[in-house]
């Protein structure tokens, strides 16, 4: 399929807009300020038109894949990818899950101002965070679709070598009742990134605090009712390495087979471990076959009760959940072999497109063996199985981390107790967690990194 159009955003306008009416996929937000990814207008329209089209449908929305009919509802709308493509069209990008608990990734294509779109195209993109296509730019301006397998690297999001660009952590704060306090992390450099702080945006007094284990850098801030809805914005240079295997002087491997709050000493887990190393030796063989294991045991699913904490023991019993779930239950399972494994988390930085919103959060793994640490990304290599290979043992250039570690201890602290894990801000309005308005947004400003393809991969 091929979908010609040309180009003419408004570069410093909110919404990207394309000068013709066919149908395509979205393309890069423009740079500064971060562009709004939030459009009211057309999540309001594809969400009436899945509840419309599910109450004439028996309450489940129908679709068409192949020779199945799925019978779908409502997960989660993309809302880094709607985006206005043209006077009158829209593009809205929709996790759907089915009677069977499959998790289809559906774009949608509308036609029609705000108050009165339909829906013109409807395709599945991905099953279980698998893509089946991805989108190419062409030289012409023009997009056409590729198999997932016939897309090269970078375009499944891996940039080798360096990457170089501003990360921007905005938080819009929610109604304040009563006094607030919030923790978000501040990245550090270290040998494979470089982090320098461009501006930090704050309401209310602020303050730096460093955690007990492992020396995150945690903004802390204390918040009034005066200060509601608020932005507070942190902008960060980064210049990132690829990471491989690496030495680490200064730290005893042993304290990262101790337990956590989310990933227990559970007998269950030596239970697995054990047969799955059954006549396996030498760690890095054992990592290996642990690694192998959470892949073809475990399915990319952000649906279900208790996902997305990274809890071992929800991940192995429900066999899915998001990065945070497969590296929890990896991270389990080494620890019981008595491989020492720890955890990361940060933002994946988009490789295929040079400007725009981040998906959220990303997390990632490493174990020790042979007196080195290994990266690894199982669920990516989960998503992407011909990259399983590169992610045992590397992380790309095209990412940032922002904390390190689990169960975070820091003075003053959460009255909920240690954080379980930063990424996303941690806010306590009277005592009580509160959620707050989060967007992620990058501009990439290394020279020759061509903006040839995009896809939108989770």
């Amino acid at each position: 399929m091929r979908l010609p159009f040309t180009l003419c955003a408004a570069l410093c306008g909110i919404t990207l807009l394309v000068c013709s009416c066919v149908e395509r996929p979205p393309a890069p937000k423009p740079a500064a300020p971060i562009p709004q990814i939030l459009s009211a207008d057309i999540a309001s329209e594809i969400e009436r038109h899945i509840r419309e089209s599910s109450a004439a449908q028996g309450g489940k929305f129908h679709l068409s894949h192949g020779d199945q009919t799925l019978s779908l509802r409502l997960v989660r709308i993309h809302m880094e990818y709607l985006a206005q493509l043209g006077l009158d069209r829209s593009f809205a990008c929709v996790d759907l899950v089915n009677d069977d608990g499959k998790v289809y990734d559906v774009d949608f294509f509308l036609s029609g101002p705000p108050g009165n779109m339909t829906v013109t195209n409807t395709t599945v993109h991905k099953l279980n965070g698998r893509p089946y296509y991805t989108w190419e730019q062409t030289k012409d301006g023009g997009w056409t679709t590729v198999p997932a397998d016939q897309s090269d690297d970078r375009l499944l999001g891996v940039i080798t070598g360096t990457d170089a660009f501003e990360f921007i952590y905005r938080v819009t704060l929610p109604r304040l009742e009563h006094s607030a306090r919030m923790w978000l992390p501040i990245p550090a450099s270290d040998r494979f990134q470089t982090i320098h702080v461009n501006a930090m945006e704050t309401p209310g007094p602020s303050r730096i605090l460093t955690d007990r284990q492992y020396g995150n850098q945690i903004l802390f801030l204390e918040l009034e009712p005066h200060h509601s809805s608020q932005i507070v914005e942190l902008r960060f240079d980064v210049k990132r390495n690829e990471k491989n295997v690496y030495t680490e002087a200064g730290t005893d491997p042993s304290e990262f087979v101790k337990p956590e709050s989310k990933v227990p000493n559970d007998p269950q887990f030596k239970q697995i471990a054990d047969e799955v190393l059954k006549g396996k030796t030498g760690d890095l063989v054992r990592a290996r076959a642990l690694y192998d294991h959470v892949i073809d045991r475990m399915s990319y699913m952000k649906f279900g009760e208790g996902f997305g904490k990274g809890d071992a023991l929800y991940a192995c019993d429900a066999r899915t959940g998001n990065c945070s779930d497969f590296h929890a239950y990896f991270i389990a399972l080494a620890r019981a072999a008595n491989i020492p494994a720890r955890f990361a988390i940060g933002a994946s930085i988009p490789s295929e497109r040079n400007e725009g919103g981040i998906d959220g959060y990303h997390c990632w793994a490493e174990f020790y063996a042979d007196g080195q640490w290994w990266p690894v990304d199982i669920s990516e290599a989960n998503k992407y199985s011909r990259l399983a290979t590169y992610y045992f043992g590397r992380h790309p250039a095209n990412r940032i981390e922002l904390s390190r570690g689990r169960d975070l201890v820091v003075e003053p602290g959460p009255k909920s107790g240690p954080i379980n894990f930063l990424a996303y801000p941690v806010l306590e309005v009277d005592g009580v967690p509160v959620r707050a308005e989060v967007l992620f947004g990058f501009f990439r400003k290394q020279a020759g990194i061509p903006v040839t393809k995009v896809t939108m991969s989770e």
